[in-house]
C-alpha cells in the first residue's frame, strides 16, 4: 500500500526531530484514531487541527513509526534509522520513488517543483483527476511536500529554487 498523505514540513527546520516528537506524542497502548488525533493537537504546538493530526498519523504509519491495530494507533518504539526512513518513504509514499528517481537522474539544478510534479503525474490516480478541476494544483503541492521531505530525510538538498540529489 502506498500513502498519498505527506504533511507539510515542520516549522523551524525541526527535521527528523519533528518525526520523533510526533511519534512520541502517540500512545504506547493503541488508542482510537480520534484519541490519537486529539493527543497530537494537544501535545504538538504546530499541529493545529484533527485533519493535520490525521495526516501525520498516516505519514508516521507509512514510515513505520506508528502501528495500526484493531484498537487504533500506537507509536513504535526505537531510534529513528535514517536509512529505513528513506527506504520506507520511497516504497510507501505514492510519488516519492518517482520524485527520488527524478532527483537521481536529473540535471542537478533542474529538479524543480514542476519537474517533480511531472515525475509523479503518471501515478496520480484517475479518480483524483476526475474529482476536482484543481487536481493539478493539489498534486503540485504534494510534489513539493515530497521534495521537502526528501530533503529532511537526507535524500535531497535544497538549492535556491531547485533540489538536487544528496
Amino acid at each position: 500500500m502506498r500513502y498519498k498523505t505527506v504533511p507539510p514540513a515542520p516549522p523551524d527546520d525541526l527535521g527528523l526531530d519533528a518525526l520523533a516528537s510526533v511519534r512520541d506524542a502517540l500512545p504506547l497502548v493503541p488508542r482510537t484514531e480520534d484519541d490519537c488525533c486529539a493527543r497530537l493537537v494537544e501535545r504538538i504546538d504546530w499541529i493545529d487541527s484533527r485533519d493535520d493530526a490525521n495526516g501525520w498519523i498516516a505519514f508516521l504509519h507509512a514510515l513505520g513509526l506508528a502501528e495500526q491495530t484493531d484498537s487504533g494507533y500506537a507509536r513504535v518504539r526505537g531510534d529513528l534509522d535514517p536509512e529505513s526512513l528513506q527506504s520506507r518513504f520511497r516504497e510507501r509514499i505514492l510519488g516519492a520513488a518517482e520524485v527520488c528517481e527524478a532527483l537521481e537522474s536529473g540535471d542537478p539544478e533542474s529538479v524543480t517543483i514542476e519537474d517533480a510534479f511531472e515525475a509523479i503525474e503518471p501515478v496520480v490516480p484517475e479518480w483524483e483527476r476526475r474529482r476536482s478541476d484543481a487536481w493539478r494544483a493539489v498534486w503540485r503541492d504534494r510534489a513539493e511536500r515530497r521534495l521537502v521531505w526528501a530533503t529532511i530525510l537526507g535524500l535531497a538538498e535544497h538549492r535556491e529554487d531547485s533540489y538536487v540529489h544528496a
